[in-house]
């Protein structure tokens, strides 16, 4: 074959290829419409509303409603106009935007005429936008291969987290024997531990009531003498109706009547008999050497004649009044002084206080404080072992917890689990706890607000792990409970990088993680099927 054949050869290839990229079709309109748009047949418009011959297309006068006959001028104001940007993207302008005098579309289709000085800048804009996915595609591969790290290690401790709880199951049993057989223990123990005190507590009260007994009948002899005025051996009704407290019905006098029936209805009694009415009259009955005369009425301090402000000032010169704080501490005391000295005790506060100390129960024997060493002893270690059960049963709770956890297809987003990431804004630090909860604090100090709590997965179907919510948050001032909703996106990193309130009370964080991102596919392939297309 000679060279001329295979220029000739060349040419045709390439014309054929021109042929099949660049379809002919009216300015304006996409590659996917092109069959509507026949030349030498008449247009009907895409809403079906008319048919208009074919030449009636872009001869800039609308005829149809929906603008379709005039996708490459600006007659029609509703209608849009297609970008082809070889190189590039495709994409829609609307159709004011013609020949208007300013580019628009990278290849400059949309100014032909307008005498506008455009240059097309489709091929550097598709250079710079493969640069962005080729880095794009990297971080995606990168962080891929990090996520294929992530699930071998969440499987691994998937593994050993069902292994412990295994272990944690059988382990729980013996010690539900051991706290068992320690319960036995304890309450073996408590038994004469709770005898010997009871005795020792009923020797005590035994005592208790003799002593009682015998301060009662010493106190009795030492009334009947202080009744028997006339020391003839005998108490009378007249020496106690000396006694006004002893009225019974509290009235104004104490009527001889009311002496003698506490007198039994006998006008004297000896020493034997006065037992009886000692009992009557015992709860009621003030010693007479225990009465003091009433305390001074003093004059209060209102009513002394203040000084008049001129001499005050002149007796007490600025600098040397006495300051509040001493003044208070005067009053104070004088105060308690005063408590002191208007509360003078009387018979029975007197005999109760000698009562209350002498009312200290003696320690327990030694083989008691023997039984009572060795109950302590017993239930000491029954509560540490049962204290080490609800522990037991606390890590089995959790563990249960983590290993029924929706963390992904794969468990991808396990190594999330109890972690915290933190970003600091102007003025507040965000705080997210992924499966646990969101927070806010004020940067230069403040408490803490709580701006939800794990929910659940909130993406689309064909993507529920790409959104996290967090609800039931703290309420906002006559508004909702604050929530949260967590936007993931692929990345090598973990980190915590925006935050925004797009609606109040309801905040939106943009989070990066390698847990979400996909096997990217080839850049190669995707521009050789591009092309094709």
């Amino acid at each position: 074959m000679t060279c001329q054949h295979l220029l000739l050869l060349l040419l045709l290839l390439l014309t054929v290829g021109v042929s099949t990229v660049e379809v002919q079709r009216p300015r304006g309109v996409p590659l996917s419409k092109r069959q509507f748009y026949e030349e030498g047949k008449a247009f009907t418009c895409l809403d079906g509303s008319r048919t208009v011959p074919f030449d009636r297309v872009n001869d800039d006068y609308c005829d149809c409603h929906d603008g379709s006959d005039e996708p490459g001028t600006a007659a029609c104001p509703n209608g849009s106009f297609h970008c082809t940007n070889a190189g590039f993207k495709p994409g829609f302008i609307p159709s004011s935007r013609i020949n208007d005098g300013i580019c628009d579309c990278c290849d400059t289709t949309d100014e032909y005429n307008s005498g506008a000085s455009c240059q097309n800048t489709c091929r550097e804009l598709g250079r710079k936008e493969r640069e962005s996915m080729q880095k794009m595609a990297e971080i995606a591969k990168e962080g891929f291969l990090l996520k294929q790290q992530l699930i071998q290690e969440s499987k691994r401790g998937l593994e050993e987290k069902k292994a412990k709880h295994a272990d944690i199951i059988l382990g729980k049993k013996e010690l539900e024997n051991k706290v068992e057989a320690l319960r036995t223990v304890k309450e073996a123990a408590e038994e004469p531990e709770k005898e010997a005190k009871g005795r020792h507590l009923k020797a005590w009260e035994d005592q208790k009531a003799v002593i009682q007994m015998e301060k009662d009948k010493a106190k009795m002899a030492e009334v009947f003498l202080e009744l028997d005025d006339d020391a003839d051996g005998f108490v009378s009704v007249a020496e106690l109706m000396s006694h006004s407290e002893l009225d019974s019905d509290s009235g104004d006098s104490f009527t001889e009547a009311e002496a003698q029936a506490l007198m039994g209805g006998v006008e004297q009694v000896d020493h034997a008999a006065f037992e009886s009415v000692w009992s009557n009259i015992k709860e009621k009955y003030v010693s007479e050497a225990n009465t003091d005369p009433p305390a001074p009425v003093e004059t209060p301090l209102e009513e002394v004649g203040e000084p008049d402000s001129d001499n005050e000032s002149e007796q007490y010169p600025e600098e040397d009044l006495p300051e509040d704080e001493e003044e208070d501490d005067d009053e104070e005391e004088d105060d308690d002084d005063t408590d002191d000295r208007e509360v003078p005790p009387t018979a029975q506060s007197q005999e109760k206080k000698d009562d209350d100390g002498e009312a200290t129960m003696p320690p327990f024997d030694q083989d008691t404080q023997g039984l009572i060493n060795a109950a302590q002893k017993a239930r000491d270690a029954f509560d540490e072992a049962e204290k080490a059960l609800r522990e037991v049963d606390d890590q089995i709770k959790n563990l249960e917890k983590e290993i029924s956890f929706d963390f992904g297809p794969s468990a991808e987003f396990a190594y999330l689990y109890s972690q915290c990431y933190e970003l600091t804004t102007s003025e507040y630090i965000y705080r997210l706890c992924p499966f646990n909860r969101v927070s806010q604090k004020p940067k230069f100090g403040g408490s803490e607000t709580n701006l939800g709590s794990w929910g659940q997965w909130a993406g689309p179907e064909d993507n529920i792990y790409s959104t996290m919510k967090y609800d039931h948050g703290t309420g906002c001032w006559q508004g909702p409970n604050r929530s949260t909703t967590i936007k993931l996106t692929c990345g090598k990193e973990t980190v915590l990088t925006s935050t925004s309130e797009p609606s109040r009370c309801e905040y939106l964080m943009e989070f990066i993680t390698p847990a979400v991102c996909h096997e990217p596919r080839s850049l190669d392939s995707h521009h050789l099927e591009h092309e094709e297309l």
